[in-house]
C-alpha cells in the first residue's frame, strides 16, 4: 500500500492548478483599472466577479457529474488553456459587456479543470489525502496570489493591453499537462472505471459542509473585491491594494502547507472549525485598525480561508464517496459560487451605504458558518485506488 503522494503526478496537477487559478486571481487586481476605464460603480465591478464566479463555481458541479459518469481527463489541459485565454482577452476588451463575456469564458475554463483535478489529486495522494490535497491546492493558492501581482505590474507598465500576456501561464501549463496525461491515467482506480467507489453517500452532511463553505466564502469574496478598492478609497495607490491582495493570497498558500498536515494529524473538522472561528475578529482588525496590524490580520484571514480549501474538498469526498467528482465540484464550486453572489449584494451595500459598511458585513458573514461547522459529522472510509504499478493508494478518510 502506498503511504505518500506520488511526486511526479502531483507536480503536474499542482502546476496546472497554479496556471488555472492564476487567471482567476488576476481579475480582482484588474477591477480598479477597469472601473476607471468604464466608470463602473462598485456594484458593476462586483458583477464581473459574479460572472466569473458563476461560470467557475456554480456550473462546476455539472463538470463533476460528467467526470464521475464518463471520465474527462482532457478537461485538465483544456480548462487551463481556456481560463488563461479568457482573462487575457478580457483585460483589453473594448466594452464592459465584452469584458463580462470573456470573464465568463475564463470562468468556464476554471470550472472544467477543478473537479477532474481534485479527483486525481485524491487518487495520487496515498493515505495522506489532506496533505496531498494541500499540495494540489498550494499550486492554486500560488497562482491566485501571483495573478494580482503580475496583472497589476503588467497593466501599470504596458496599460490594459499588457494584460494580453496573462495568457502565457495557461498555455504553457496546458502543453506540459498534455504530456503527462498517460501517466496520470494509470492512477484511475479499477473499481471506479464503469462503476462507483465504495462507501455510503451522506447528502445531509454534505449540505451542512456546503453551508460552512458558503458563509465563509461570502466574507472571502467580499475581501477579494473590496480590499483593492478600500485601499484606493483611503488614498493609497492601486499598487498598494494589489500588494495587500497578494499578501492575503500568498499567506493562504502558506496556510495550505501548514493546515493540511495538521488536519491529517488532528482531524479535519477541528482544523476547519478553528479556521472559520478566527475569521470575524481578524477581518475586524483589518477594517478598524489597519496599518501593519491590519495587514497581518488580512494575511491570517488568507491562511485560515485558503489554507482549508483542501480540507473541505477531502471532507466533501468523505461525505459523497460514490461521487467524488461531484463532491469536488460542489465544495469548490457551488458553495463558493454562493459567496460570489453575496459579493454583488455587498457591492449594493457599498454603493447605497458605504464601502466600510460592506466590509463590516464581511466580518459578520462567517458567524453562521461557525455554528454549522460544529455540527459536521466525522468522515468515513471512501474506497481505494491504484498507482501505475497496481498498488493500493488511499483507504481511509
Amino acid at each position: 500500500m502506498r503511504d505518500g503522494v506520488d511526486r511526479r503526478a502531483m507536480v503536474a496537477l499542482s502546476g496546472s492548478h497554479m496556471a488555472t487559478d492564476f487567471a482567476g486571481g488576476a481579475l480582482p487586481a484588474l477591477l480598479p483599472f477597469l472601473r476607471d476605464k468604464f466608470s463602473l460603480s462598485y456594484t458593476l465591478a462586483a458583477v464581473l466577479v459574479l460572472g466569473s464566479t458563476f461560470a467557475s463555481s456554480i456550473i462546476q458541479p455539472l463538470f463533476g457529474i460528467w467526470s464521475d459518469r464518463r471520465g474527462a481527463m482532457w478537461l485538465l489541459p483544456a480548462g487551463t488553456a481556456v481560463a488563461g485565454i479568457g482573462i487575457a482577452l478580457a483585460a483589453d476588451a473594448p466594452s464592459y459587456p465584452l469584458v463580462f463575456g470573456l470573464v465568463v469564458v475564463s470562468g468556464l475554463g476554471v470550472a472544467a479543470y477543478h473537479p477532474e483535478g481534485s479527483k486525481f489529486a485524491a487518487y495520487v495522494s496515498g493515505q495522506k489525502r489532506a496533505s496531498g490535497m494541500s499540495y494540489f491546492n498550494i499550486g492554486g493558492n500560488l497562482g491566485y496570489a501571483l495573478g494580482p501581482l503580475i496583472a497589476t505590474a503588467l497593466v501599470l507598465w504596458l496599460g490594459l493591453e499588457g494584460g494580453l500576456l496573462l495568457v502565457i501561464p495557461g498555455l504553457v501549463a496546458a502543453a506540459v499537462l498534455l504530456g503527462q496525461l498517460s501517466y496520470l491515467r494509470g492512477f484511475v482506480p479499477e473499481r471506479v472505471v464503469g462503476s462507483v467507489a465504495d462507501g455510503v453517500d451522506r447528502p445531509w452532511a454534505m449540505a451542512n459542509l456546503l453551508g460552512v463553505v458558503a458563509f465563509r466564502t461570502t466574507a472571502w469574496f467580499g475581501l477579494l473585491v473590496f480590499v483593492p478598492l478600500w485601499e484606493v478609497s483611503l488614498g493609497h495607490s492601486k499598487a498598494t491594494g494589489g500588494r495587500l491582495l497578494a499578501l492575503m493570497l500568498l499567506s493562504g498558500g502558506i496556510g495550505t502547507l501548514v493546515l493540511g498536515p495538521l488536519a491529517d494529524r488532528y482531524g479535519r473538522r477541528l482544523v476547519l472549525r478553528c479556521s472559520v472561528a478566527a475569521m470575524p475578529p481578524l477581518i475586524l482588525v483589518f477594517i478598524a485598525v489597519g496599518g501593519i496590524p491590519g495587514a497581518v490580520a488580512l494575511a491570517l484571514v488568507g491562511a485560515c480561508t485558503v489554507g482549508t480549501f483542501g480540507v473541505t474538498i477531502v471532507l466533501a469526498q468523505d461525505y459523497l464517496p460514490r461521487q467524488i467528482g461531484l463532491a469536488s465540484g460542489l465544495s469548490v464550486g457551488f458553495a463558493i459560487g454562493l459567496g460570489g453572489i453575496a459579493a454583488v449584494a455587498l457591492g449594493v451595500i457599498a454603493d447605497s451605504v458605504s464601502l466600510q459598511t460592506a466590509l463590516y458585513v464581511c466580518a459578520l458573514a462567517p458567524v453562521p458558518g461557525i455554528l454549522l461547522a460544529l455540527l459536521l459529522p466525522p468522515g468515513r472510509a471512501v474506497g481505494s485506488a491504484k498507482t501505475p504499478t497496481g498498488e493500493a493508494t488511499w483507504q481511509r478518510a
